[in-house]
Protein backbone atom coordinates (compact mmCIF):
# COMPACT_ATOMS: atom_id res chain seq x y z
CA UNK A 1 0.00 0.00 0.00
CA UNK A 2 1.12 3.54 -0.70
CA UNK A 3 1.07 4.63 2.94
CA UNK A 4 2.50 1.55 4.62
CA UNK A 5 6.21 2.21 4.90
CA UNK A 6 6.96 -0.10 7.84
CA UNK A 7 5.93 -3.75 7.97
CA UNK A 8 4.38 -4.77 11.26
CA UNK A 9 5.59 -7.59 13.48
CA UNK A 10 2.18 -9.25 13.75
CA UNK A 11 1.81 -9.45 9.96
CA UNK A 12 5.13 -11.30 9.51
CA UNK A 13 3.52 -14.73 9.32
CA UNK A 14 2.91 -16.91 6.28
CA UNK A 15 -0.50 -18.10 7.48
CA UNK A 16 -1.62 -14.48 8.04
CA UNK A 17 -0.47 -13.52 4.55
CA UNK A 18 -2.37 -16.41 3.00
CA UNK A 19 -5.47 -15.48 4.99
CA UNK A 20 -5.13 -11.89 3.78
CA UNK A 21 -5.06 -13.10 0.17
CA UNK A 22 -8.14 -15.24 0.80
CA UNK A 23 -10.08 -12.40 2.45
CA UNK A 24 -9.29 -9.99 -0.36
CA UNK A 25 -10.30 -12.50 -3.00
CA UNK A 26 -13.61 -13.04 -1.19
CA UNK A 27 -14.45 -9.33 -1.11
CA UNK A 28 -13.36 -8.81 -4.71
CA UNK A 29 -15.68 -11.61 -5.78
CA UNK A 30 -18.65 -11.04 -3.48
CA UNK A 31 -18.59 -7.27 -2.98
CA UNK A 32 -17.74 -5.58 -6.29
CA UNK A 33 -18.38 -1.82 -6.48
CA UNK A 34 -21.82 -2.24 -8.07
CA UNK A 35 -23.01 -4.49 -5.26
CA UNK A 36 -21.69 -2.13 -2.58
CA UNK A 37 -23.48 0.75 -4.33
CA UNK A 38 -26.70 -1.27 -4.08
CA UNK A 39 -26.11 -1.68 -0.34
CA UNK A 40 -25.81 2.09 0.00
CA UNK A 41 -29.00 2.56 -1.99
CA UNK A 42 -30.88 -0.01 0.14
CA UNK A 43 -29.38 1.08 3.46
CA UNK A 44 -28.52 -2.52 4.34
CA UNK A 45 -26.29 -5.42 3.28
CA UNK A 46 -28.47 -8.27 2.01
CA UNK A 47 -28.78 -11.28 4.29
CA UNK A 48 -27.20 -13.65 1.77
CA UNK A 49 -23.85 -11.89 2.17
CA UNK A 50 -23.64 -13.17 5.75
CA UNK A 51 -24.18 -16.74 4.60
CA UNK A 52 -21.49 -16.32 1.93
CA UNK A 53 -19.05 -14.99 4.52
CA UNK A 54 -19.82 -17.95 6.76
CA UNK A 55 -19.16 -20.39 3.92
CA UNK A 56 -15.85 -18.64 3.24
CA UNK A 57 -14.76 -18.98 6.87
CA UNK A 58 -14.79 -15.24 7.58
CA UNK A 59 -17.28 -15.30 10.44
CA UNK A 60 -16.04 -15.86 14.01
CA UNK A 61 -12.47 -16.25 12.80
CA UNK A 62 -11.05 -15.58 16.28
CA UNK A 63 -13.59 -17.84 18.01
CA UNK A 64 -12.20 -21.19 19.23
CA UNK A 65 -12.68 -24.14 16.90
CA UNK A 66 -14.51 -26.03 19.66
CA UNK A 67 -17.41 -23.59 19.16
CA UNK A 68 -17.45 -23.59 15.38
CA UNK A 69 -15.00 -20.75 14.85
CA UNK A 70 -11.75 -20.73 12.92
CA UNK A 71 -9.52 -20.67 16.01
CA UNK A 72 -7.64 -17.57 14.91
CA UNK A 73 -6.95 -14.39 16.87
CA UNK A 74 -7.18 -10.61 16.55
CA UNK A 75 -4.64 -10.60 13.71
CA UNK A 76 -7.18 -12.36 11.50
CA UNK A 77 -9.84 -9.81 12.45
CA UNK A 78 -7.44 -7.00 11.51
CA UNK A 79 -6.78 -8.61 8.13
CA UNK A 80 -10.53 -8.66 7.40
CA UNK A 81 -11.02 -5.03 8.46
CA UNK A 82 -8.08 -3.93 6.30
CA UNK A 83 -9.31 -5.92 3.31
CA UNK A 84 -12.72 -4.27 3.56
CA UNK A 85 -11.14 -0.80 3.73
CA UNK A 86 -8.71 -1.46 0.89
CA UNK A 87 -11.50 -2.65 -1.42
CA UNK A 88 -14.12 -0.09 -0.42
CA UNK A 89 -16.46 -2.67 1.11
CA UNK A 90 -18.79 -0.41 3.09
CA UNK A 91 -21.57 -1.29 5.46
CA UNK A 92 -20.88 -4.96 6.13
CA UNK A 93 -20.88 -5.15 9.95
CA UNK A 94 -18.76 -8.26 10.07
CA UNK A 95 -16.17 -6.87 12.50
CA UNK A 96 -18.85 -6.09 15.10
CA UNK A 97 -20.17 -9.66 14.80
CA UNK A 98 -16.70 -11.23 14.96
CA UNK A 99 -14.62 -9.24 17.39
CA UNK A 100 -17.13 -7.42 19.58
CA UNK A 101 -20.18 -9.65 20.06
CA UNK A 102 -18.55 -13.10 19.82
CA UNK A 103 -15.94 -12.32 22.52
CA UNK A 104 -18.67 -11.52 25.05
CA UNK A 105 -20.08 -14.99 24.55
CA UNK A 106 -16.86 -17.00 24.55
CA UNK A 107 -15.29 -14.95 27.36
CA UNK A 108 -18.25 -14.69 29.74
CA UNK A 109 -20.87 -17.12 28.44
CA UNK A 110 -21.72 -20.50 29.90
CA UNK A 111 -20.73 -23.68 28.11
CA UNK A 112 -24.35 -24.12 27.10
CA UNK A 113 -24.55 -20.59 25.66
CA UNK A 114 -21.32 -21.01 23.70
CA UNK A 115 -22.48 -24.26 22.14
CA UNK A 116 -25.95 -22.90 21.44
CA UNK A 117 -25.00 -19.65 19.70
CA UNK A 118 -21.39 -19.49 18.52
CA UNK A 119 -21.56 -22.26 15.87
CA UNK A 120 -24.66 -20.63 14.35
CA UNK A 121 -22.87 -17.27 14.36
CA UNK A 122 -19.95 -18.87 12.48
CA UNK A 123 -22.23 -20.05 9.67
CA UNK A 124 -24.18 -16.81 9.41
CA UNK A 125 -27.42 -18.37 10.59
CA UNK A 126 -27.26 -15.85 13.44
CA UNK A 127 -26.27 -12.25 12.75
CA UNK A 128 -25.49 -10.30 15.88
CA UNK A 129 -25.69 -6.85 17.41
CA UNK A 130 -25.00 -5.36 20.82
CA UNK A 131 -27.63 -2.94 22.10
CA UNK A 132 -25.89 -0.43 24.36
CA UNK A 133 -26.92 3.09 23.34
CA UNK A 134 -30.29 4.58 24.26
CA UNK A 135 -31.90 7.92 23.41
CA UNK A 136 -30.75 9.21 26.81
CA UNK A 137 -27.56 7.16 27.31
CA UNK A 138 -24.57 7.10 24.97
CA UNK A 139 -21.03 7.19 26.35
CA UNK A 140 -22.56 7.13 29.87
CA UNK A 141 -23.49 3.45 30.00
CA UNK A 142 -24.42 3.77 33.66
CA UNK A 143 -27.40 5.82 32.48
CA UNK A 144 -29.06 2.87 30.68
CA UNK A 145 -32.81 2.70 31.42
CA UNK A 146 -33.77 -0.60 29.75
CA UNK A 147 -34.85 -3.04 32.46
CA UNK A 148 -34.93 -6.81 32.83
CA UNK A 149 -37.16 -7.97 35.65
CA UNK A 150 -37.12 -11.57 36.78
CA UNK A 151 -40.43 -13.39 36.54
CA UNK A 152 -40.05 -17.04 37.50
CA UNK A 153 -37.50 -18.59 35.15
CA UNK A 154 -37.71 -15.67 32.68
CA UNK A 155 -36.59 -12.07 32.40
CA UNK A 156 -39.05 -9.50 31.07
CA UNK A 157 -37.26 -6.77 29.11
CA UNK A 158 -38.61 -3.27 28.55
CA UNK A 159 -36.81 -0.38 26.93
CA UNK A 160 -35.60 1.33 23.80
CA UNK A 161 -32.21 1.31 22.05
CA UNK A 162 -30.89 3.46 19.22
CA UNK A 163 -27.88 3.71 16.85
CA UNK A 164 -27.60 -0.10 16.84
CA UNK A 165 -25.26 -1.46 14.17
CA UNK A 166 -26.72 -4.44 12.25
CA UNK A 167 -30.06 -3.44 13.77
CA UNK A 168 -32.28 -4.33 10.82
CA UNK A 169 -30.55 -7.67 10.23
CA UNK A 170 -29.48 -9.06 13.60
CA UNK A 171 -31.42 -11.98 15.03
CA UNK A 172 -29.24 -12.39 18.13
CA UNK A 173 -28.80 -9.25 20.21
CA UNK A 174 -26.88 -8.74 23.43
CA UNK A 175 -28.92 -6.20 25.40
CA UNK A 176 -27.33 -3.97 28.04
CA UNK A 177 -29.99 -3.58 30.71
CA UNK A 178 -30.62 -2.99 34.40
CA UNK A 179 -31.54 -6.07 36.42
CA UNK A 180 -31.40 -3.87 39.56
CA UNK A 181 -31.86 -0.17 38.70
CA UNK A 182 -31.19 0.85 42.31
CA UNK A 183 -27.60 -0.43 42.08
CA UNK A 184 -26.42 1.81 39.19
CA UNK A 185 -23.46 0.26 37.37
CA UNK A 186 -23.56 -2.76 39.70
CA UNK A 187 -27.15 -3.41 38.63
CA UNK A 188 -26.24 -3.71 34.94
CA UNK A 189 -26.43 -7.07 33.15
CA UNK A 190 -26.02 -8.42 29.63
CA UNK A 191 -28.92 -10.54 28.39
CA UNK A 192 -29.18 -12.26 25.01
CA UNK A 193 -32.35 -11.91 22.93
CA UNK A 194 -32.87 -14.27 20.00
CA UNK A 195 -35.35 -12.15 18.09
CA UNK A 196 -36.95 -15.05 16.18
CA UNK A 197 -37.86 -16.72 19.48
CA UNK A 198 -39.66 -13.88 21.30
CA UNK A 199 -42.71 -11.64 21.17
CA UNK A 200 -42.66 -7.91 21.92
CA UNK A 201 -39.46 -7.15 20.03
CA UNK A 202 -39.71 -4.48 17.33
CA UNK A 203 -37.28 -2.88 14.94
CA UNK A 204 -37.75 0.83 14.48
CA UNK A 205 -36.34 3.02 11.74
CA UNK A 206 -33.24 2.21 9.75
CA UNK A 207 -31.73 5.57 10.65
CA UNK A 208 -30.90 8.14 7.98
CA UNK A 209 -27.23 9.03 8.52
CA UNK A 210 -24.84 11.50 6.88
CA UNK A 211 -22.46 8.61 6.13
CA UNK A 212 -22.13 4.84 6.30
CA UNK A 213 -25.31 4.58 4.25
CA UNK A 214 -24.86 0.85 3.57
CA UNK A 215 -24.86 0.04 7.29
CA UNK A 216 -28.22 -0.70 8.90
CA UNK A 217 -28.12 1.43 12.05
CA UNK A 218 -31.43 1.14 13.84
CA UNK A 219 -33.81 1.78 16.67
CA UNK A 220 -34.88 -1.29 18.66
CA UNK A 221 -37.84 -1.65 21.01
CA UNK A 222 -38.39 -4.20 23.78
CA UNK A 223 -41.98 -4.35 25.05
CA UNK A 224 -42.41 -7.08 27.68
CA UNK A 225 -39.94 -9.33 25.84
CA UNK A 226 -39.63 -12.60 27.76
CA UNK A 227 -36.39 -14.58 27.59
CA UNK A 228 -35.19 -17.49 29.72
CA UNK A 229 -33.02 -16.61 32.72
CA UNK A 230 -30.41 -18.87 31.09
CA UNK A 231 -29.86 -16.03 28.55
CA UNK A 232 -28.06 -13.96 31.19
CA UNK A 233 -24.37 -13.70 30.30
CA UNK A 234 -22.25 -14.58 33.32
CA UNK A 235 -22.82 -16.56 36.48
CA UNK A 236 -24.86 -13.89 38.25
CA UNK A 237 -26.69 -10.60 37.71
CA UNK A 238 -24.88 -7.28 37.96
CA UNK A 239 -21.73 -8.25 36.05
CA UNK A 240 -22.63 -6.43 32.83
CA UNK A 241 -20.78 -3.18 33.43
CA UNK A 242 -17.58 -5.02 34.30
CA UNK A 243 -17.97 -7.29 31.27
CA UNK A 244 -18.36 -4.21 29.07
CA UNK A 245 -15.29 -2.55 30.58
CA UNK A 246 -13.29 -5.73 30.03
CA UNK A 247 -14.06 -5.81 26.30
CA UNK A 248 -13.98 -2.09 25.48
CA UNK A 249 -10.16 -1.90 24.95
CA UNK A 250 -10.46 -4.36 22.04
CA UNK A 251 -13.49 -2.49 20.66
CA UNK A 252 -11.61 0.80 20.80
CA UNK A 253 -8.53 -0.67 19.20
CA UNK A 254 -10.76 -2.05 16.45
CA UNK A 255 -11.94 1.50 15.70
CA UNK A 256 -8.29 2.55 15.43
CA UNK A 257 -7.52 -0.39 13.11
CA UNK A 258 -10.39 0.63 10.84
CA UNK A 259 -9.23 4.25 11.02
CA UNK A 260 -5.67 3.61 9.93
CA UNK A 261 -6.90 1.28 7.17
CA UNK A 262 -9.09 4.08 5.78
CA UNK A 263 -6.19 6.54 6.06
CA UNK A 264 -4.04 4.26 3.93
CA UNK A 265 -6.82 3.79 1.39
CA UNK A 266 -7.46 7.55 1.22
CA UNK A 267 -3.79 8.21 0.50
CA UNK A 268 -3.69 5.45 -2.11
CA UNK A 269 -6.63 6.82 -4.11
CA UNK A 270 -5.47 10.42 -3.70
CA UNK A 271 -1.91 9.76 -4.85
CA UNK A 272 -3.31 8.01 -7.93
CA UNK A 273 -5.65 10.94 -8.57
CA UNK A 274 -3.03 13.72 -8.29
CA UNK A 275 -0.67 11.80 -10.56
CA UNK A 276 -3.35 11.70 -13.25
CA UNK A 277 -5.21 15.03 -12.86
CA UNK A 278 -3.73 18.03 -14.69
CA UNK A 279 -3.99 21.77 -14.02
CA UNK A 280 -2.05 24.68 -15.48
CA UNK A 281 -0.20 22.34 -17.81
CA UNK A 282 1.11 19.86 -15.25
CA UNK A 283 -0.15 17.22 -12.87
CA UNK A 284 -1.47 18.19 -9.46
CA UNK A 285 1.38 16.17 -7.94
CA UNK A 286 3.93 18.43 -9.66
CA UNK A 287 2.90 21.32 -7.41
CA UNK A 288 5.04 21.66 -4.30
CA UNK A 289 1.97 22.30 -2.14
CA UNK A 290 0.59 18.89 -3.13
CA UNK A 291 3.91 17.20 -2.43
CA UNK A 292 4.19 18.84 1.00
CA UNK A 293 0.58 18.03 1.97
CA UNK A 294 0.98 14.40 0.97
CA UNK A 295 4.38 14.18 2.67
CA UNK A 296 2.73 15.36 5.90
CA UNK A 297 -0.16 12.93 5.49
CA UNK A 298 2.11 9.99 4.73
CA UNK A 299 4.22 10.76 7.80
CA UNK A 300 1.13 10.96 10.01
CA UNK A 301 -0.23 7.76 8.45
CA UNK A 302 3.05 5.96 9.18
CA UNK A 303 3.04 7.13 12.81
CA UNK A 304 -0.57 5.96 13.15
CA UNK A 305 0.24 2.59 11.59
CA UNK A 306 3.23 1.98 13.87
CA UNK A 307 1.24 2.94 16.98
CA UNK A 308 -1.78 0.80 16.04
CA UNK A 309 0.42 -2.18 15.18
CA UNK A 310 2.13 -1.83 18.56
CA UNK A 311 -1.31 -1.83 20.22
CA UNK A 312 -2.23 -4.98 18.29
CA UNK A 313 0.94 -6.65 19.59
CA UNK A 314 0.03 -5.59 23.14
CA UNK A 315 -3.51 -6.93 22.75
CA UNK A 316 -2.20 -10.27 21.50
CA UNK A 317 0.09 -10.38 24.55
CA UNK A 318 -2.90 -9.46 26.79
CA UNK A 319 -1.10 -6.29 27.85
CA UNK A 320 -3.25 -3.60 26.20
CA UNK A 321 -4.63 -1.35 28.94
CA UNK A 322 -7.74 0.83 28.69
CA UNK A 323 -5.82 4.13 28.56
CA UNK A 324 -3.58 3.06 25.66
CA UNK A 325 -6.59 1.72 23.75
CA UNK A 326 -8.31 5.06 24.37
CA UNK A 327 -5.25 6.89 22.99
CA UNK A 328 -5.38 4.78 19.84
CA UNK A 329 -9.12 5.29 19.39
CA UNK A 330 -9.17 9.06 19.85
CA UNK A 331 -5.88 9.98 18.16
CA UNK A 332 -6.27 7.76 15.10
CA UNK A 333 -9.91 8.75 14.52
CA UNK A 334 -8.97 12.44 14.80
CA UNK A 335 -6.11 11.85 12.37
CA UNK A 336 -8.38 9.87 10.06
CA UNK A 337 -10.79 12.80 9.72
CA UNK A 338 -7.92 15.24 9.20
CA UNK A 339 -6.12 13.22 6.52
CA UNK A 340 -9.29 12.27 4.63
CA UNK A 341 -10.21 15.97 4.60
CA UNK A 342 -6.79 16.88 3.17
CA UNK A 343 -7.16 14.15 0.54
CA UNK A 344 -10.61 15.39 -0.43
CA UNK A 345 -9.19 18.92 -0.86
CA UNK A 346 -6.61 17.58 -3.31
CA UNK A 347 -9.44 16.14 -5.41
CA UNK A 348 -10.91 19.62 -5.83
CA UNK A 349 -14.59 19.76 -6.77
CA UNK A 350 -14.62 16.07 -7.69
CA UNK A 351 -13.85 15.26 -4.07
CA UNK A 352 -17.29 16.58 -3.11
CA UNK A 353 -19.06 14.24 -5.52
CA UNK A 354 -20.58 11.08 -4.02
CA UNK A 355 -19.42 9.00 -6.97
CA UNK A 356 -15.84 9.49 -5.80
CA UNK A 357 -14.61 7.17 -3.08
CA UNK A 358 -12.92 9.99 -1.16
CA UNK A 359 -16.28 11.75 -0.69
CA UNK A 360 -17.77 8.62 0.84
CA UNK A 361 -14.75 8.18 3.09
CA UNK A 362 -15.14 11.77 4.26
CA UNK A 363 -18.70 11.08 5.37
CA UNK A 364 -18.02 7.63 6.78
CA UNK A 365 -15.03 8.75 8.87
CA UNK A 366 -16.83 11.31 11.01
CA UNK A 367 -18.66 8.90 13.32
CA UNK A 368 -15.38 7.22 14.31
CA UNK A 369 -14.82 10.08 16.76
CA UNK A 370 -18.22 9.40 18.38
CA UNK A 371 -19.01 5.69 18.65
CA UNK A 372 -17.16 3.31 20.93
CA UNK A 373 -17.12 6.19 23.43
CA UNK A 374 -16.79 9.79 22.26
CA UNK A 375 -13.20 11.04 21.96
CA UNK A 376 -13.79 13.43 24.85
CA UNK A 377 -14.48 10.38 27.04
CA UNK A 378 -11.25 8.80 25.80
CA UNK A 379 -9.35 11.85 27.08
CA UNK A 380 -11.06 11.58 30.46
CA UNK A 381 -9.93 7.95 30.72
CA UNK A 382 -6.37 8.86 29.74
CA UNK A 383 -6.32 11.78 32.17
CA UNK A 384 -7.14 9.43 35.06
CA UNK A 385 -3.73 7.80 34.57
CA UNK A 386 -1.77 11.06 34.89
Amino acid sequence: MGARAIESKWRDNEEIRLFEDSAREFFKREAPPARVAKWREDGVVERAMWTKAGEAGLLCVSTPEAYGGAGGDFRHECVIMEAQAALGVEGFGLSLHNSIVAPYLYTYGSEEQKRKWLPRMATGELVTAIAMTEPGAGSDLQGVKTTAKKDGNHYVLNGQKTFITNGQTANLIIVVCKTDPAQGARGTSLIVVETDEVEGFRRGRNLDKIGQEAQDTSELFFDDVRVPTSNLIGMEEGQGFFQLMGQLPQERLQIAVQGVAMIERALEVTIAYVKDRKAFGKTILDFQNTQFKLAECKTEATVARVFVDRCIDLLLEKKLDAATASMAKYWVSDMQCKIVDECLQLHGGYGYMNEYEIARMYKDARVQRIYGGANEIMKVLIARTL
